[in-house]
């Protein structure tokens, strides 16, 4: 399990600012934690990631248990 870290308007929609989530892909984490706080689907494709503190999109990137996966929406005056 990954430990997930929401924030801003992630944190408002999942309604915990961390969580330990299953999956093997970065991809299969965002969509594990989409079926567990189903108010994220609306914000995620604006949100950036970052694994272990380094920005990541790829969505098949493997993380394991301890990994840490940063969920960061879109703040104020950003693009």
């Amino acid at each position: 399990m990954a430990i997930v870290n929401f924030y801003a308007a992630a944190r408002a929609a999942s309604g915990v600012s961390e969580s330990q989530i299953d999956g093997s892909t970065l991809g299969e984490v965002i969509a594990s934690a989409s079926a567990q706080h189903p108010q994220l689907v609306a914000i995620l494709p604006g949100c950036s990631f970052l694994v272990n503190g380094a920005a990541e999109s790829n969505n098949d990137l493997k993380v394991g248990a301890g990994d840490v996966i940063d969920i960061l929406p879109r703040f104020a005056g950003g693009a």
